[in-house]
């Protein structure tokens, strides 16, 4: 894992984001942020089970499916199982010494 402070990110409104094997965040100070490095190396971890191109294109053919389903952008990102699966564990620092093989699985 390899952290990179990027200054186009600051104007998404996006705080971080996992390109395997980098993370990239929009704040220097975010290198600090447990919950949002923990986050996206969840997604890290994700994109490697997946052998990294086939997590991109589930990720992307599950956003436009929530986007057409719900027809919001919001909501469709936050319906992604791997999004979900992250969100909901990415204060528990300890979870990816747990998680189980594909667990974003029972998200979907």
């Amino acid at each position: 894992m390899i952290i990179v402070c990027q200054k186009p990110l600051k104007k998404l409104k996006i705080n971080g984001i996992a390109l395997f094997p980098f993370i990239f965040i929009r704040k220097p100070e975010d290198k600090e942020n447990n919950v949002l490095i923990n986050h996206e190396k969840i997604h890290l971890r994700q994109q490697w089970e997946m052998l990294i191109i086939f997590f991109y294109i589930f990720y992307v053919i599950e956003y436009y499916y929530w986007v057409f389903k719900l027809k919001n952008s919001d909501l469709a990102y936050r319906r992604i199982s791997f999004e979900r699966e992250a969100y909901d564990n990415e204060s528990n620092l300890d979870y990816l010494k747990n998680r189980k093989f594909w667990n974003f699985r029972k998200y979907l």
